[in-house]
């Protein structure tokens, strides 16, 4: 029996991703702001990785006799206080601000939705002592939690990640705890049990690819909370240290010369405007595509 079990396992779970994968582009097509999104995201994403190629200067050159100068054929977007292109700053802050809300983002939703799969499956006394630690950290807001994270440990991109990761942990555990106590009692699980399966294989291998839209969704929302996060630890003096630059530092040094020119805090304003609307069109395309209600199916 055990000889069979496992390659129905594998297709049972290449089925319930191919299903996923389906609803997903279903829902998409159905809800076209979702591509907009998608595109929006994808956009800036490129952006940010070719930074090095098409940035027309180098964003820490200082040009003096260039400084606090309007848009203009040069400097698309203008200089700042110390002559420095505005536009090569926010397209290699993009690159930072992407990258702590990417990897911070990504470790919240692994180690998050593990404790959340965990606490539900086992339940009982397990559930109770990992969800109230959870509900601690949650009482904190986001942004005060990091503000104490990374006052306590400094402010680097490595620490900036671990703040924002901490902040991002417990919705995780708790968006994947839910479904899990539901999904644990289904059919297809009691029958990896009485199959001999480890509680691992049946965690990992059944219920986590029926969580899985769940965990997606809220990830695409928080990777918008985390880039907002970041940029406003970085505006009040706790991003990452000058002279590199991320759209929070950019927007707090225009505000020192903000009557000089506007442009100084209007872009980088912009491209944070642009990525957390770009996500949250994304997370509606994804939550429809796991709520059968929003899709009018009954």
């Amino acid at each position: 029996m055990s000889s069979t079990a496992a390659p129905a396992s594998r297709a049972y779970l290449r089925a319930t991703l191919s299903a996923t994968g389906r609803g997903l582009l279903k829902a998409f097509n159905a809800n076209k702001t979702s591509w907009v999104g998608l595109c929006l995201f994808l956009l800036v994403a490129i952006l940010a990785v070719l930074a090095p190629v098409i940035s027309p200067h180098d964003p820490l050159d200082q040009d003096v006799f260039a400084r606090l100068q309007g848009p203009s054929a040069t400097y698309w977007f203008g200089t700042d206080a110390f002559g420095r292109d505005i536009l090569s700053r926010i397209l290699w802050g993009a690159r930072i601000s992407l990258t702590i809300g990417l990897v911070s983002i990504g470790l919240a939703m692994v180690i998050g939705t593990a404790i959340g799969v965990v606490a539900g499956y086992y339940g009982g006394r397990t559930d109770v002592i990992v969800m109230q630690i959870m509900d601690v950290l949650l009482a904190f807001p986001s942004l005060i939690l990091g503000l104490i994270i990374v006052a306590m440990l400094g402010p680097s991109v490595e620490n900036l990640i671990i703040a924002i990761a901490l902040t991002a942990i417990p919705p995780f555990a708790r968006i994947a705890r839910a479904p899990t106590i539901a999904v644990k009692e289904r059919e297809f699980v009691e029958a990896g049990r009485a199959l001999g399966y480890s509680d691992v294989r049946l965690m990992v291998g059944h219920i986590l690819p029926n969580i899985l839209p769940e965990v997606l969704v809220m990830g695409s929302l928080w990777l918008a909370t985390a880039i907002r996060v970041e940029a406003s630890l970085a505006f009040i003096g706790l991003g990452v240290s000058p002279p590199t630059p991320t759209w929070g530092s950019m927007i707090r040094e225009g505000f020192e010369n903000i009557l000089d020119s506007f442009s100084l805090v209007l872009f980088p304003s912009i491209a944070i405007l642009v990525v957390v609307f770009a996500l949250n069109l994304l997370g509606d395309g994804l939550r429809d595509a796991i709520d059968p209600r929003l899709r009018g199916e009954q």
